[in-house]
C-alpha cells in the first residue's frame, strides 16, 4: 500500500515533465517559423549545387555554411516576435500559430534570449567559416546578421520602411547564393551571379505575397510595403512578375549555354508556380492570401530544390 502510494506522485511528476517538454518544443518550434525556412536553405543549396559541379565542393563547408544560414534565419523570425510583441500596434494582431507570446506559449524575455542564442551561435559558425575561407566571408556574415537584426528590430524596422522586398531580394538571393559558393570555391564567377537571380525572385515572391495577406494590418499599423502603397492589384502583378522572371530566366541561361539543360527542372513546378498565383489574384481576404502565402513558400522550395538538384547533375553530363 506505502509503495503504490509513493509511486503515483513520482508518476505524475514524470507525465508533467513531458508535457512541459513537449509544449516547449511545440512553442519553440512555431516561434522558429519553420515554414520560412526555405528561405535559408534554398540558396545554401544552389550555392553548394554549383561549387559540386564544377568539382570544388565540401560538405563539411556545406553543412556549416546550412546551418548557420538557419540560425540568422531563426534569429531573424525570433526578433520580429519579439519586436512585433513589444509594439502596441503589434499586440492587436490576429493570433496566429507562430504568435508565441500573444499566445502565452513563451515569454518575451525567453524568445529574446533564444534570438541571442541563434545569432551567437550562428556567429560561432561565421568565425570558424572565416577562420577557414578568409575575410570576405566575415563581411558577408557581419552585414547579413546586421541587416536581420534591423529589418525586424530596432526603433524603425528596416522592414516596415518599405524596404523589405529590395533587402530580401539582395540577401537572400546574391549575397547568400555567391557567398555560399565562396566558402567552397574561395572564388565568385559570373555563373553564380545569374544562378542567384532566380532563387532571389521567389524568396521575394514568398513576401511580395505575404504583404498581400497583411496589406490591412500594415495600413493600420503604418508599416509601409508596396501594397500598402499602390493596393493590392500592384502586388500581385509584382508576384507575378518576379514569379515569371524566375522561370524566364533559366530558359535564358540555357538559351545562351551559361547553365545545361537540366538546370530547368525547375520547370517541373511550373504548375505550382500557376496555382499559387492564380489564388494570389483570386484571394480577396486574409484566409484566402494566408492559402496563397503558403503556396509561395512551397513553390520557393520546389524551385530552388530542383535547381540544386539539377545543376548538381550537370557536372556528369552537359545534356
Amino acid at each position: 500500500m506505502t509503495g503504490a502510494r509513493t509511486e503515483r506522485p513520482a508518476s505524475t511528476a514524470r507525465t508533467s515533465a513531458g508535457q512541459m517538454l513537449r509544449q516547449n518544443v511545440v512553442a519553440w518550434y512555431w516561434a522558429s517559423r519553420p515554414f520560412t525556412l526555405s528561405a535559408s536553405i534554398v540558396p545554401v543549396l544552389v550555392g553548394s549545387a554549383l561549387a559540386f559541379k564544377e568539382g570544388r565542393a565540401s560538405p563539411g563547408l556545406f553543412v556549416l555554411a546550412l546551418v548557420a544560414s538557419v540560425l540568422v534565419q531563426v534569429g531573424t523570425n525570433l526578433v520580429d516576435e519579439y519586436a512585433d510583441h513589444a509594439r502596441p500596434e503589434g499586440r492587436e494582431k490576429l493570433l496566429a500559430p507562430y504568435k508565441v507570446i500573444a499566445r502565452g506559449l513563451l515569454s518575451g524575455a525567453a524568445v529574446k534570449r533564444g534570438a541571442i542564442a541563434s545569432f551567437g551561435a550562428a556567429a560561432v559558425v561565421g568565425l570558424y567559416l572565416v577562420s577557414v575561407t578568409g575575410w570576405p566571408i566575415l563581411v558577408t556574415c557581419l552585414a547579413s546578421v546586421a541587416v536581420a537584426y534591423l529589418y525586424a528590430g530596432g526603433p524603425r524596422p528596416l522592414g516596415t520602411l518599405g524596404l523589405g522586398q529590395p533587402l530580401v531580394f539582395m540577401f537572400m538571393g546574391p549575397v547568400m547564393v555567391m557567398g555560399t559558393y565562396y566558402v567552397h570555391a574561395r572564388a565568385l564567377t559570373l555563373d553564380v551571379l545569374l544562378l542567384s537571380v532566380p532563387v532571389a525572385c521567389t524568396v521575394t515572391a514568398i513576401l511580395a505575397t505575404n504583404d498581400l495577406r497583411d496589406m490591412e494590418e500594415d495600413r493600420t499599423a503604418g508599416k509601409t510595403s508596396p501594397v500598402t502603397l499602390f493596393g493590392r492589384q500592384f502586388g500581385r502583378w509584382v508576384c507575378t512578375f518576379l514569379v515569371g522572371i524566375a522561370f524566364l530566366w533559366l530558359l535564358a541561361l540555357a538559351g545562351a549555354g551559361r547553365q545545361g539543360l537540366l538546370a530547368l527542372l525547375p520547370l517541373l513546378a511550373l504548375a505550382q508556380a500557376v496555382k499559387m498565383l492564380r489564388m494570389a489574384w483570386r484571394g480577396q481576404d486574409r484566409p484566402a492570401l494566408a492559402v496563397a502565402l503558403k503556396q509561395a513558400a512551397r513553390l520557393h522550395g520546389w524551385f530552388g530544390l530542383l535547381l540544386a538538384a539539377g545543376v548538381a547533375l550537370s557536372r556528369f553530363g552537359t545534356f
